[in-house]
C-alpha cells in the first residue's frame, strides 16, 4: 500500500507538470493566437519529453537536460519536416535518426531517458502534409512547449531529493576511516559492528540500490572517475575487513600501524573532497610514504602470519591510493590527472570527444545491448513508417507511436505489452466513439475537459500500466484532434487500426532482433568477463613464477579484460532497467555487481603484481613459484566454473559459496617464501573472496 501511494504521488507530480506545460502552450497558440500547428507542437513536445520520456533525476536536473536537448529538438523537427516530402526519404531518416537517438543511451540514464521523446519530435513532422512553409510555426510551438516544461520541472511540485552518488561514496570513505582507526588500536581487529557498517556502506554503492539519476554511467572523465571512486571505496572496505590479526604473542609493526592511520586520513580527505568541504586544488593524498616503508625488506625471520598481515596492508594501501586519486578526478577532472598511472586511470588525460568516441566504438557491435536496442527500435520504426506511408494511413503517427511505446527488449515483454495495449485501445476506442458521437463538434466541452483528462491520464497510466495508458491516451488524442478540426466517431476506428499495425510491427521486431534482451546478454557477458579474468590470472602468475617481466605496463590479457568489463557493465545496466524487472532481480540470484568487482580487482591486481620489485626482494625459487602457480590455477578454475554456471547455454543453478572470510592464516607457506609470495597469495585469496560473493544471498 505504501509503495502504491508513493508511486501515485510521484506520478501526480509529474502529471501536474506535464498538464501545466502542455495545456498552457496548446491553449495559448490555439485560442489565443489562432495557430493550430504551433498549438499541436507545443502540446506534443511537452507530452513527448515528460510523458513518454522518463528522464531520471530531480526537477532541476531534468530541466538542465531539456535545455541541452532544445537544439536537438529543432534539428529533429526540421529534419522530419523536409524528409516528409517522400515516403522513402522519411523512412530513411527514421532508420538513421531512430538508431542514433536510441544508441545515445550509451551516454547514461539521462540521455537514455530523453531518447523516446526526441524520437517523437522527429515522428510528428515526418507525415503528410509536406508543409515546409509551416516550419516557423512548428519551431515556435516546439520551443514554447519545451521552455514551459523546463519552467515546470524547475519550479513546480519538486520530487523528494535523492542521495547523490558522491555522498554515498563519501559515507563509504568515512566508514573506511573509522575501520582503519580501529585496526590501528589494540586489539588490532574490527568489531562486529564495524564489520557490519563496512558491509552496509559497500552495499549502498551497488547500482541497483542507487537512484537511477545518480548512477555514474556517463562517458566523461568525472563520471568515470566517480564510478571508480565507488569501486575503490568498496574495495577498500572489503580489504579492511580481511586484514588478519597479528601473530599470537606479537605486536604489529609500527610501520603497519602508521599505514592504517594514513589510510584513515586519506579516506577522510577523500570524503571531505567529495562533499566539497576541502580545497579541490589540493593534490591527492594517500599513504605513499608508509607504503614505501612497508615495501622495503621485512624483518629477517618474520613469521608467515606477519608477512600475510603485511601483504594485506599493502592491498589496503593500494585501495586507499586508488580512492584518493579517483575522488580527485571526480571533483577536479583533468586538472587532477598529473602523475596518475596511465594504466589504471587511462581516461584521465582524454578530452570529452575522445571519451565519447571510445564509448560509442566500444558498443558498436552485436554483443552490446545498447547496439541491439538501437537496431531493434530503428528497424521497427522505419518499418512502421513505410507501412503507414505505403498504405496511406490517415493518422499514421499513431502507428509509429504504438511501435515506439510497445517495442520491448524481450519477446515476452513485447507480447505482454501488446496484449494489454490492445485491450486498452479497444476500451479507449469505444469511449472515444461515444464521446465524439455525444458531444459532436462543440469544442468548448473538449477544451474544458482536456486539462482534467491530461492530469488523470499521466497520474493513473504510469502506475496502472500500458493498458490504462493506451485507453486514456486515446481519449486525450481524440480531444486534441477534435479541437483542431471537425471530426466524427470514426476517429476511434482509425486509432484502433493504427495501434494494431504498430503493435504488429513491434512484435515482429521483438521476435527477430535479439528476442531475449539483456537477460541472456548479462549472463553471456558475465561469463566472458570471468573467462578473460581467468586468463589474466594465469598469465600474470606465470610471469611472476618466471621472475619477470616486472616493468610497469599492461599485463597479459589487459586489453581483452578491459573490453569484457565494458560490455559486462553495459549489459548489467540494461538488465537493471529492463521493463518489468525489479531492481536487484537477477537470474538465479547472481550478484552481478560482484562479477564486475571481480573483473576490476583482477585487472588492478595484475597491474600491481607486475610492477617493479620491492627493494631487496629476491627472485622466486622453484618451490615458491610452484605454490603461486597452484593457487592461481585454483582461482582461475573457480572463475571458469562460475563462467560455466553463468553461461546461458548451460544455465544450471549457482552453487552457494561459503560466507566471505579472511584468507586462511594457517595455510603452510612454502620453504623460502618471501614477502612477494605473500603479496601474490593475498591478491589471489582476495579474488576467491570476491568470487564467493557472486553466489551469496542478495542479487543486484
Amino acid at each position: 500500500m505504501g509503495a502504491d501511494r508513493a508511486a501515485y504521488a510521484g506520478a501526480a507530480r509529474r502529471s501536474l507538470r506535464v498538464t501545466a506545460a502542455a495545456g498552457a502552450g496548446f491553449y495559448l497558440f490555439l485560442y489565443g493566437l489562432g495557430q493550430p500547428v504551433a498549438a499541436t507542437y507545443a502540446l506534443f513536445s511537452a507530452v513527448a519529453l515528460a510523458g513518454l520520456s522518463r528522464i531520471p533525476g530531480t526537477g532541476r536536473q531534468r530541466a538542465a537536460v531539456l535545455l541541452r536537448a532544445l537544439p536537438a529538438a529543432w534539428l529533429l523537427v526540421a529534419a522530419g519536416t523536409y524528409l516528409a516530402v517522400r515516403t522513402w526519404s522519411a523512412v530513411a531518416g527514421m532508420l538513421v535518426i531512430g538508431f542514433a537517438l536510441a544508441f545515445v543511451a550509451v551516454g547514461g540514464p539521462r540521455p537514455a531517458g530523453a531518447a523516446p521523446g526526441l524520437q517523437l519530435l522527429y515522428i510528428l513532422p515526418s507525415f503528410p502534409p509536406y508543409a515546409p512553409d509551416t516550419l516557423g510555426e512548428r519551431f515556435a510551438g516546439t520551443t514554447t512547449g519545451i521552455l514551459l516544461l523546463i519552467l515546470a520541472e524547475a519550479f513546480l511540485f519538486p520530487d523528494p531529493p535523492t542521495v547523490p552518488y558522491r555522498e554515498l561514496a563519501a559515507r563509504a570513505a568515512l566508514t573506511a576511516e573509522r575501520c582503519a582507526e580501529e585496526l590501528a588500536r589494540a586489539p588490532y581487529t574490527l568489531s562486529p559492528a564495524h564489520r557490519a557498517a563496512a558491509r552496509a556502506a559497500g552495499e549502498a554503492l551497488r547500482p541497483s540500490r542507487v537512484a537511477e539519476a545518480e548512477r555514474p554511467a556517463g562517458p566523461g572523465i568525472r563520471s568515470r572517475a566517480l564510478a571508480q571512486t565507488g569501486l575503490a571505496s568498496r574495495t577498500l572496505l572489503n580489504r579492511l575487513t580481511r586484514i588478519p590479526a597479528p601473530a599470537p604473542g606479537r605486536e604489529p609493526t609500527q610501520a603497519g600501524l602508521d599505514l592504517l592511520r594514513a589510510v584513515g586520513r586519506s579516506a577522510a580527505d577523500a570524503a571531505a573532497l567529495l562533499r566539497g568541504e576541502s580545497a579541490a586544488g589540493a593534490a591527492p593524498r594517500g599513504p605513499a610514504a608508509e607504503r614505501a616503508l612497508l615495501a622495503g625488506a621485512p624483518t629477517r625471520g618474520a613469521l608467515p602470519a606477519s608477512l600475510r598481515r603485511r601483504a594485506a596492508l599493502l592491498e589496503v594501501a593500494d585501495a586507499a591510493l586508488a580512492l584518493s586519486a579517483a575522488a580527485h578526478l571526480a571533483v577536479r577532472g583533468r586538472a587532477a590527472a598529473a602523475g596518475l598511472p596511465a594504466d589504471r586511470f587511462w581516461y584521465a588525460r582524454m578530452g570529452a570527444p575522445r571519451l565519447w568516441w571510445r564509448r560509442l566504438v566500444g558498443h558498436a557491435g552485436s554483443r552490446s545491448v545498447f547496439f541491439q536496442n538501437a537496431v531493434r527500435i530503428s528497424l521497427a520504426l522505419a518499418a512502421a513508417r513505410a507501412v503507414a506511408g505505403l498504405a496511406t494511413l490517415p493518422h499514421g503517427f499513431w502507428a509509429m507511436l504504438a511501435t515506439l511505446t510497445l517495442t520491448r527488449s524481450t519477446l515476452d515483454a513485447t507480447r505482454t505489452g501488446i496484449r494489454s495495449a490492445l485491450a486498452g485501445t479497444l476500451i479507449g476506442a469505444a469511449c472515444v466513439a461515444g464521446v465524439l458521437a455525444l458531444v459532436g463538434t462543440d469544442t468548448t466541452v473538449y477544451a474544458a475537459v482536456m486539462p482534467a483528462l491530461l492530469l488523470f491520464t499521466f497520474t493513473v497510466g504510469p502506475v496502472k500500466g500500458v493498458g490504462w495508458s493506451q485507453a486514456l491516451f486515446a481519449l486525450v488524442v481524440a480531444l486534441v484532434f477534435a479541437q483542431l478540426a471537425p471530426t466524427t466517431w470514426r476517429l476511434a476506428e482509425v486509432r484502433l487500426l493504427d495501434v494494431l499495425i504498430g503493435s504488429a510491427v513491434g512484435a515482429v521486431f521483438g521476435l527477430l532482433a535479439w528476442p531475449r534482451g539483456a537477460h541472456e546478454e548479462v549472463r553471456r557477458s558475465g561469463a566472458a568477463l570471468l573467462r578473460t579474468a581467468a586468463e589474466a590470472v594465469v598469465t600474470t602468475a606465470s610471469a611472476l613464477a618466471a621472475g619477470g617481466p616486472r616493468e610497469p605496463g599492461a599485463p597479459p590479457g589487459h586489453g581483452a579484460l578491459r573490453h569484457s568489463l565494458v560490455l559486462a557493465e553495459s549489459a548489467f545496466a540494461q538488465f537493471q532497467s529492463e521493463p518489468g524487472r525489479a531492481p536487484g532481480d537477477g537470474p538465479k540470484a547472481v550478484d552481478w555487481q560482484a562479477v564486475l568487482l571481480t573483473g576490476h580487482h583482477t585487472l588492478w591486481g595484475a597491474e600491481r603484481m607486475l610492477a617493479a620489485d620491492p627493494p631487496g626482494e629476491p627472485p622466486p625459487d622453484p618451490a615458491v613459484a610452484a605454490a603461486v602457480t597452484r593457487l592461481a590455477d585454483r582461482v582461475a578454475g573457480r572463475m571458469l566454473l562460475l563462467s560455466a554456471v553463468l553461461d546461458p547455454r548451460g544455465d544450471p543453478a549457482p552453487t552457494p559459496g561459503r560466507p566471505p572470510d579472511a584468507p586462511d592464516a594457517s595455510r603452510p607457506a612454502p620453504a623460502g617464501a618471501s614477502s612477494g609470495y605473500f603479496v601474490a597469495e593475498n591478491w589471489l585469496d582476495a579474488l576467491l573472496t570476491d568470487l564467493e560473493r557472486v553466489t551469496a544471498d542478495g542479487a543486484g
